[in-house]
Parts: structure tokens; sequence; C-alpha cells
């Protein structure tokens, strides 16, 4: 199916999956850096290095 530019123009569009996939990313990116920086306090706390 071959649309014309007005028909592409005229498309009215939701939420994308891509919009969903980078918010989630985003989400589990902040957890993952909370976790590391917890972990970090805690270390420094227990003088437990490495």
């Amino acid at each position: 199916m071959v649309l014309k530019d007005v028909q592409l123009f005229e498309i009215k569009g939701g939420i994308s999956t891509t919009l969903i996939n980078s918010v989630a990313r985003m989400i589990n990116t902040i957890l993952d850096l909370g976790r590391t920086i917890g972990s970090a306090i805690r270390r420094i706390y227990s003088k437990n290095y490495c």
C-alpha cells in the first residue's frame, strides 16, 4: 500500500513503542545508578574496601 503525501500528513499516532522503550530504559538506568551509589555509601560507612 503506497500512501500519498497528503494522506501521510493526516495520520494521527499515539504513544509509540519507541517512546515506551526509551522511558523504560531511562527508569532502569536511574534505578541502577541509585543501587550503585547506595552500595558505595554503604561500603564507605562499613569501611569494606576492595
